[in-house]
């Protein structure tokens, strides 16, 4: 099954994004794959896939799975995104970063929205997507969860330009925005 354990469809997400073949995007705190994967399908063999993950269990499951569907336009890298170039990329260096099911885990949002920031090329795009702040009988605690205007707000202090929202599943809040 494609998805984040059946809540976010990751095909039915990256339609809704501006994504090109020959793009190289970063998928911030990857986890198993579920977006790098089909990204990586969509950018093709000319684009590149940054899987950045810190723990090294989720980038081997990354890698597996890749060699498995035989993709080979991804690299992994083990990073801490919360520390000035803990994504071990370049700056200005990826058409778009993907920051999925991250920030509601993290003390330092506006630390990982930088590294986003310093990362993106002039133009590029930002695309977070996390749970909604509404209780459900599943996800995280309450306490964990941010409004999609605290997430737009955190952006928009680093220098994002808001683009649109988009539709992130029933228990998740799609966010876009641009870098100048």
């Amino acid at each position: 099954m494609n998805g984040t354990g059946g809540f976010v469809n990751p095909d039915k997400v990256l339609v809704q994004l501006d994504i090109k073949e020959g793009m190289k995007i970063a998928d911030f705190g990857c986890g198993h794959g579920y977006f790098a994967i089909p990204i990586a399908r969509a950018v093709g063999s000319e684009g590149r896939v940054y899987a950045i993950d810190v723990l090294a269990e989720a980038l081997e499951a990354v890698r597996s799975r890749a060699q498995l569907e035989n993709i080979v336009n991804i690299e992994t890298s083990r990073g801490n995104l919360e520390t000035p170039g803990g994504s071990n990329l370049g700056d200005s260096s990826v058409d778009m970063v993907l920051l999925h099911n991250v920030l509601f885990q993290s003390q330092k949002k506006s630390d990982i929205i930088k590294e986003a920031r310093r990362v993106l090329k002039a133009g590029g795009s930002f695309e977070i997507i996390d749970w909604q702040e509404v209780r459900a009988s599943i996800g995280p605690e309450n306490g964990w969860r941010l409004a999609p205007e605290e997430a737009r707000r955190l952006a928009e202090s680093e220098g994002f330009i808001f683009a649109k929202s988009f539709d992130a599943g029933e228990y998740h809040f799609g966010l876009l925005f641009r870098q100048p």
